[in-house]
């Protein structure tokens, strides 16, 4: 059975797709070690439809409470490489009138057609 969970604020997240997984964690969950809190994190299943301020996960393995921090990650098979191709074009902008200094930027590019 499909669960649809609704959330406080519209969804502002461009790499929310249907077909991710969904997972959450309590929001009282104060632990400071890694491991604890990777074990706190509970799947609740595959994402099968977004909405504006909803999504439905299909077969829900977990049940979120209403205070749960959500949060999702890629299927493995479909997002198994990185960017593709040999040219790249990238706009960097900044509105903040404070100085700003750009210490690194770097990127993981696969030639698409040797």
């Amino acid at each position: 059975m499909a669960l649809r969970i609704n959330l406080k604020n519209e969804i502002d997240n461009v790499s929310l797709q249907v077909g991710d997984i969904a997972y959450y964690v309590k929001d009282d969950d104060t632990s400071t070690s890694v491991a604890s809190f990777t074990d706190s994190v509970k799947r609740i299943g595959k994402i099968t439809s977004i909405g504006t301020s909803y999504i439905i996960v299909g077969s829900s393995t977990n049940d979120p409470p209403d205070d749960a921090f959500l949060m999702f990650s890629k299927d493995k098979v479909a997002n198994n490489t990185s960017l593709v191709g040999y040219f790249a074009e990238v706009k960097l902008s900044n509105n903040s009138t404070e100085k700003a200094e750009l210490f690194s930027l770097g990127s993981e590019i696969t030639p698409s057609s040797k």
